[in-house]
């Protein structure tokens, strides 16, 4: 009897526990682009990923509204659009497929500037303060931004360093502005591009229009322009 009690018991747990993963399954996305354990963006999501998501979709013209790093109504309604304009379920969320098609790609973490150390930031900080201090705040990101595309592209020095410091690169290293203190806006916006955001979509040049005189420099595409600066690839 014992025996037949304990195999009762055990078909009835595997038999509810069915129901409570039919059950489960049924609240995912239908045919969606989501999977379980996945990194995915949605309502409520923050952070550097978000804020990235919403410079594309507002650089493609889908008004995600303010580019603040939270998942709001009006990214999400942004997210439908572009879902819908592209195929995709139209469910809001941002899982593998959605994020494919926007060009991005989803981590589980909300850092990704493990392999920069704290002289980096500094030093980031610091080009940002000299290149771009008075420009609006995405600007300044942008600019740090473009020093990492740098370092990720074959074309250039593979450090930060490397980068601000290759001669003729940098106007402020040129005139001595590098030497100057970082503000906390600078040390921020250096985080933030350390951290992935990247407004410019991986420009790497940029150049205020009003003051440059390569005519080298005004042959590359124009991607967007933030406050005084042009940017390129």
């Amino acid at each position: 009897m014992n025996k037949k009690l304990i195999i009762m018991r055990s078909v009835c747990a595997l038999a509810v526990l069915a129901v409570v993963l039919t059950a489960a399954l049924a609240f995912l996305p239908d045919g969606g682009d989501e999977e379980i354990g996945a990194a995915v963006l949605k309502v409520g999501s923050s952070g550097h990923q978000v804020r990235t998501l919403q410079t594309k979709l507002n650089n493609w013209g889908y008004n995600a509204g303010t580019v603040d790093g939270i998942f709001g109504s009006n990214t999400l309604a942004a997210v439908k659009r572009f879902q819908a304009n592209n195929g995709l379920t139209v469910d809001g969320i941002v899982g593998a497929k959605t994020a494919a098609a926007l060009g991005m790609t989803l981590s589980g973490s909300s850092s990704s500037n493990s392999s920069y150390s704290s002289s980096d930031l500094y030093l980031l900080a610091k080009c940002i303060y000299a290149e771009a201090r008075g420009e609006p705040y995405i600007g300044q990101v942008a600019i740090g931004a473009v020093v990492l595309n740098r370092v990720e592209s074959s074309s250039f020095p593979n450090t930060i360093a490397g980068v601000i410091y290759q001669p003729y690169a940098f106007t402020a290293v040129s005139d001595g502005q590098i030497n100057l203190e970082p503000n906390d806006t600078a040390y921020k916006a250096a985080r933030d591009a350390l951290n992935g955001w990247d407004p410019t979509n991986g420009c790497i040049y940029y150049y205020n229009p009003s003051t440059a005189t390569s005519a080298w420099i005004w042959s590359r595409p124009i991607m967007l322009s933030i406050g005084r600066h042009n940017f390129a690839k």
